[in-house]
Formats: C-alpha cells, structure tokens, sequence
C-alpha cells in the first residue's frame, strides 16, 4: 500500500508542476497588460514591470515565482485590491468558499447516496420514479434558476433566511447556498447509485448470496454497495472540488467572497489580474489533482484489486 501511495503521490506532483509551467508560460505571453492603463502613464507602467521582473526571460521569471511559492508566497497582484499581497485574501475567499462546499458535500452526497439507494431497492415502483424525476430536476434546471427561487422564497417572500450571505451568521446564511450548490451533486450521485446498485444486485454472486440465506441490509452491506461505490466515487471526486471551489455565479447571486467571485473581480476588474488569474487556476488545479489522488486511494481501500493490480504493472 505504501509503494501504491508513494508511486501515485510523485506522479501527482509531477503533473502539478507541469500544469504550473504551462499555466505560468500562457499567461505571460497573453496580448494584453495586466496593469490598468486608463490610470496609469506609460512610466509608471515601465517602473511597475520592472518592479513585479516581468522584463525578465521567461524561464527567470518561472525560477523565480517557484522559489516564492515554496515560502508560501503567491505574489501581489497587480490591479485587483490595489496591489496588495495575494496570499492573504485568497485564503480568506478560500476559506469562506470551503465551509460553504463542505456543507453542500455533505448535504449532497448523503442525500443522493440515500435516493439511490432507496430508489435501487424499490426499482419499478412510486420510490424509485420520485426519486427519478428528482434526479432530472437536479441536472436539467439551471442551477441560478434554484438559486433565485431559494432567495424569492425563502428570503423575500418568507423572510427566514438571509438575502446575502453573512459571515456573522454563518448557519442561517450558509443554509441557501450549501443547497444550491448540492442540487446537482445530489442529482448525480442518486442516479448513479441506482444504476449501479440495480446492475451490481442482478450479478451472479448477489444471486449466489441470496440462495445461501444472506438478505436485507447485511446483504446490501457486504455485496452490493462495496461493489457499486467505485463508479459512484469516480463522479462524487470532481464534484467535491467544484463544491469546494465555489460557483461563481452562486457566490455573485448571494454575495459570498469567496474564491470563484475572486476569479471573476480578477478577470473583469479594471485590467486582467494575472497574478490572480495563474494563483487561482494553481489552487484550482492542486485541488483536482488532490482530489484525483484521494479517488485513487479509495480505489484501493475499496477493492483491493486495484492495487494488486497497479503492484503488478
């Protein structure tokens, strides 16, 4: 198991630092400056280059942003909050975009995981179509139309919850974008857990079980949804990051600083925030890659296969 972990723990880093390069290269050579030129004189914005090194080759300027992010240090940016230092406000939107999108994961896995598997268990009957048309609500309405209903409703209309969110009130606040955020992932994960539970419980050695007494929950436990997790697992990951990450449209619509509203400030703001724009899309990228070596160590608590198999390759 160590040599699985350590094998897949490099291969990850590796893909991180090549996803870094790119990024880095791609935003340096994009037209454009990074500096709002309505307000800004063409020697100031010399002055400014030559302070942030960007007069430098290209490979100098990667060695030296490397050697900042091994401190921690993402720089400052370069119009967005007049220049002040990025770490310190991308971790506070982090931070408001993560209690949101554990809130939402928990919510959405647990109840989706519920409806499929309630829905699996009672295939062909009024169960299993309710929690269907749920599924389908949940992928093909908008996500921002849910969202305006949840504030239509249940701010305006019956004043229970917040019109915008409040970090000072965080529960009552965090109740309508945690819900409009998992709307989806419920969706997703319900359906998937009932195609996959009725595929896995007609299988030979379901059939088997039962023959030899084994039914209900034991059953259920031991055979079928072990089996039926790794397909539901492989969805669940991606989706935890979007969840983690925040949504930008949900953080505009309900007024959360967090890290997706950040994004859009960056590249909407008075000039394209560069240094924001390649902080974020590294956080954002780590985040998938992260979430991409935890499905991969499920994989192999799951079904132990998976790792035998990766031992012999």
């Amino acid at each position: 198991m160590t040599k699985y972990l350590a094998k897949r723990l490099l291969l990850s880093l590796l893909t991180l630092f090549i996803i870094t390069f790119t990024l880095f290269v791609l935003i340096r050579i994009m037209p454009g400056d990074p500096f709002p030129v309505e307000r800004m004189s063409a020697e100031m914005i010399a002055l400014k280059r030559l302070e942030l090194g960007l007069d430098k080759p290209i490979l100098v300027q990667f060695a030296d942003y490397m050697g900042m992010l091994a401190s921690g240090d993402f720089g400052n940016g370069t119009s967005l909050y007049n220049g002040a230092p990025i770490t310190p406000i991308l971790l506070t939107c982090l931070e408001n975009s993560f209690k949101i999108g554990v809130l939402a994961i928990f919510c959405g896995t647990t109840v989706g995981l519920f409806l499929g598997i309630v829905a699996a268990l009672n295939r062909g009957k009024f169960l299993d179509g309710l929690c269907t048309v749920f599924s389908i609500f949940g992928v093909c309405v908008p996500s921002y139309v849910f969202m305006i209903f949840l504030q239509y409703f249940f701010a305006y209309q019956i004043p229970f919850f917040p019109y915008f969110f409040d970090p000072g009130d965080f529960l009552l606040s965090a109740v309508m974008p945690s819900l409009s955020l998992s709307l989806l992932s419920m969706s997703t994960v319900s359906r998937f857990t009932r195609n996959e539970m009725i595929e896995v419980m007609a299988s030979d050695y379901v059939k088997l079980a039962e023959s030899k007494g084994l039914y209900g929950f034991r059953l259920i436990r031991a055979h079928v949804l072990r089996n039926a997790l790794i397909p539901v697992v492989t969805v669940i990951a991606p989706l935890v990051v979007d969840l983690l990450t925040g949504a930008m449209v949900m953080e505009k619509i309900y007024g959360v600083n967090g890290v997706g509203k950040l994004m859009v400030d960056a590249i909407a703001g008075d000039g394209i925030d560069y240094n924001y724009v390649l902080a974020l899309s590294m956080v954002f990228s780590a985040l998938y890659i992260g979430a991409m070596l935890a499905l991969d160590i499920l994989y192999g608590i799951i079904d132990p296969r998976i790792r035998l198999s990766a031992k012999e390759g």
